[in-house]
């Protein structure tokens, strides 16, 4: 046999004994479908399904010269569009600029693999998402991983931090698996007395928190030199693609020359741009619906609560049941499936190992004796 034809061989068996390792493990993924009541979907506000947004994108879509941009910004793929969608989302969260990438990991990967450098430092909140992880790696910067939210232990790092680069603390603003917030206020202070520069991913704070749903990075921080940049993801609570690094104008030229995921992808069509736009005005004005899921979301925790069910620091949409094994995740997201209940198990590396859970998120169409049901069969699982 050919030399490369034994090479494809041995890389598929590799495959094989992979997969098969994930399996016995309880860690295999695959794409799921169901036509059952999601409690895992990100559509915060309802907006996938809104009649408005889904007009909006359809007259963006007929109205346009062309379906696809051609090329990424810097070729042929730029459009006014583009330019007029940045300059309304920076106007929304009260920033000088933003740049529009073509979804959250894109953001955050090319952030953080442009802006540190090797001889800076990076202190990272252990439970970040995979997409902060990951650019913080390209960036090959010194990394301090402090323990979920310890800034007694962050400012332990920071006070002896000896290195000679700068210093930039990297956190969500509303964990995407714990459903707890970031103290902003507090970390803005650390900044400040320790001279760090903030990033803060806002993915699922946009559109849900803060007045009309600007999130939770405070006015005061926004406008000083301490937040170097904010992510908002559009996936989320927006029900639109792509995401925005937003901050200070010399951030966004910054990025425009040096954030690859930009400057080497091909841009989404302009008429994306038309329904982002839609879907920024609609959030704006959603405080009904903002009120409505935050009255699910502390009618599910509580409902679980009094079943004697705990949902950790959870103050938002976002609400675990932490069962430790992969096997109970699995087993229990099984049984909620059968009984009529679109809920994912959540293992690692999404989460750390011992913590396999059922990460529960509620949306402002969620009905209110859904979220009771789901509780009690919460409450009746089989697990080991």
């Amino acid at each position: 046999m050919p030399r490369a034809a034994k090479n494809a061989v041995s890389t598929h068996a590799r495959f094989d004994r992979e997969l098969k390792r994930l399996r016995a493990d309880s860690l295999d993924r695959n794409p799921v479908f169901a036509n059952a009541l999601a409690f895992c979907s990100n559509d915060y506000l309802g907006l996938a399904r809104n009649p408005a947004l889904i007009e909006a994108a359809v007259e963006a879509l007929r109205s346009a010269d062309r379906v696809a941009s051609t090329g990424p910004r810097l070729l042929s793929g730029n459009a006014a569009e583009w330019e007029s969608l940045e300059e309304e989302f920076a106007e929304f969260v009260t920033t000088e600029a933003a740049l529009y990438f073509g979804s959250g990991y894109a953001a955050n990967v090319g952030l953080l693999s442009a802006v540190p450098r090797p001889e800076d430092t990076i202190y990272s909140d252990a439970l970040n998402h995979a997409s902060l992880i990951d650019g913080i790696r390209l960036s090959r910067s010194r990394k301090v991983v402090f323990p979920h939210l310890d800034l007694d232990f962050l400012e332990t790092a920071l006070a002896r931090d000896g290195g000679r680069g700068e210093k930039f603390i990297v956190v969500e603003s509303l964990f995407s698996m714990e459903g707890d917030r970031a103290p902003m206020d507090e970390l803005g202070r650390l900044a400040g007395r320790y001279g760090a520069g903030l990033i803060v991913d806002e993915a699922h704070a946009v559109g849900v928190l803060g007045p009309a749903g600007r999130g939770l990075i405070p006015s005061a921080l926004r406008s000083s030199d301490l937040l170097v940049a904010a992510v908002y993801t559009c996936g989320k609570a927006l029900a639109s693609p792509g995401a925005f690094v937003t901050g200070r104008r010399l951030l966004r030229e910054f990025l425009i020359n040096r954030a690859r995921t930009f400057i080497f992808s091909t841009a989404l069509p302009p008429h994306i741009a038309g329904q982002v736009s839609a879907a920024l005005k609609l959030a704006a004005a959603a405080d009904e619906a903002r009120q409505r899921l935050a009255r699910h979301a502390a009618r599910l925790r509580d409902s679980l609560s009094d079943r004697g069910i705990g949902t950790g620091n959870s103050d938002a949409q976002i609400i675990p049941v932490i069962l430790g094994s992969n096997e109970n995740a699995v087993n229990a997201a099984r049984q909620l499936q059968a009984a009529g209940f679109r809920i994912q198990p959540i293992r690692p590396p999404t989460v750390p190992e011992g913590t396999a859970r059922l990460r529960l998120s509620v949306t402002a169409d969620t009905p209110t004796l859904e979220i009771d049901k789901l509780a009690d069969a919460i409450a009746g699982l089989e697990l080991q």
